[in-house]
C-alpha cells in the first residue's frame, strides 16, 4: 500500500472527526471544512503549520516519538488509533519490517499439533485461531460448528471478511450486521498499518473494494481498532441467538497469529445452547464419519 496515501487520508479523516468546541477552540463563522484546520492541529500540537502540513501530505519518515505522541494528541486518538500512526510512522521509516517477527517462508500455514491439541481441550465454549487478514486457520470442534457457514465453500479458505461482506448468510449470522462489518473493516485497516507489505492483504482489500460497496466506504473511513475482549451477539442458524463474551490472545510462538476464546455466562440461555451445538456438531461429526465409511 503507499505509505504516503495511507497517512495522509488517516490524518485527514482523524481531524475531520474532531470540532473546535471539542478541544476548547472558538468558532468564527462558517468553515469550508469539517472539523479542525490544518493550522489548528498545529497549535494543538506546539508545531508549524508548515511542519504538520508536511506531516499531513504523507511525510512521516524521521518523524520523532514526541511529535507523533503530540499529534496523537491533538487529534485526540484512541489507543488503537495512536498506535496505528506509530506503524504508519515505522513503515515510512522502513523500520517496520525490520522489527517484524520473520515467518518461515511456506506457502501456506499449517496447525502444529500440539496447537491443535490445545484448541481441542477447550470444549465449553468456540476457540478459534485468526490472523490479520481474517483468515480462520484452526478452531476446535465447537469452532467449526459455530462458524459452520463460514466454512461452508470448500473451494476457499475460510475468511471472516468474505463472509461478513460476500455471503448473505452474514446478515442472519451478526444480528448487528453494522457493527460487525465496521469492526472487521476496522481490524484489516489495523493489520494494514502493522504490515503494509503483506501481499495476500492487499489483495483481499481489492477483491473485496470490488465487490462490495459496503466494504469500499468503510474502508475509505479509515477506523482502526484493537480486537481484545468483549461481548458480542450471534444468530446461529442451529440453536438460534447467542451471547457470547470473548478474549483474544496472542500466539507467542506463532507471530501475527490470535486464538479467540469465546464463553457463555453461567446458566445462561447461550450456555444452553452451546450445549446443544456441541450435540449438533457431535451428530453431524458421525453422520460424516459412517458416510465416508461406505
Amino acid at each position: 500500500m503507499d505509505n504516503r496515501a495511507e497517512v495522509r487520508e488517516f490524518l485527514t479523516s482523524r481531524r475531520a472527526k474532531i470540532t473546535p468546541e471539542q478541544v476548547g477552540l472558538p468558532t468564527h463563522g462558517q468553515r469550508r471544512v469539517p472539523g479542525l484546520r490544518r493550522s489548528e492541529v498545529a497549535s494543538l500540537a506546539g508545531v508549524s503549520i508548515e511542519y504538520y502540513a508536511r506531516l499531513e501530505r504523507g511525510t512521516l519518515a524521521g518523524v520523532s516519538a514526541n511529535i507523533l505522541d503530540a499529534i496523537a494528541r491533538a487529534l485526540r486518538l484512541d489507543a488503537a488509533e495512536r498506535a496505528h500512526l506509530f506503524h504508519l510512522a515505522q513503515a515510512a521509516d522502513g523500520t517496520a519490517a525490520l522489527v517484524r517477527p520473520r515467518r518461515r517462508p511456506s506457502t501456506r500455514w499449517s496447525t502444529r499439533p500440539s496447537l491443535q491439541w490445545t484448541l481441542d481441550v477447550i470444549t465449553a465454549g468456540p476457540a478459534i485461531i485468526g490472523n490479520g487478514r481474517q483468515d480462520l486457520l484452526a478452531a476446535n470442534a465447537l469452532g467449526r460448528a459455530f462458524y459452520s457457514e463460514v466454512y461452508a465453500d470448500p473451494t476457499a479458505p475460510p475468511n471472516f471478511a468474505r463472509f461478513t461482506f460476500l455471503d448473505t448468510a452474514a446478515r442472519r449470522f451478526f444480528p448487528d450486521w453494522d457493527l460487525a462489518a465496521d469492526m472487521c473493516v476496522a481490524n484489516l485497516r489495523t493489520a494494514a498499518g502493522q504490515d503494509p507489505h503483506d501481499k495476500d492483504l492487499h489483495d483481499l482489500v481489492g477483491e473485496l473494494t470490488t465487490r462490495s460497496e459496503d466494504f469500499a466506504r468503510r474502508w475509505g473511513a479509515h477506523n482502526v481498532r484493537t480486537h481484545g475482549t468483549g461481548v458480542k451477539h450471534f444468530h446461529h442458524h442451529v440453536v438460534g441467538d447467542l451471547t457470547l463474551a470473548y478474549e483474544s490472545l496472542d500466539l507467542v510462538a506463532e507471530p501475527g497469529l490470535r486464538m479467540t476464546i469465546y464463553a457463555a455466562e453461567p446458566a445462561s440461555p447461550t450456555e444452553h445452547a452451546l450445549a446443544l451445538l456441541a450435540s449438533w456438531a457431535a451428530t453431524t461429526q458421525d453422520a460424516d464419519a459412517r458416510s465416508t465409511s461406505r
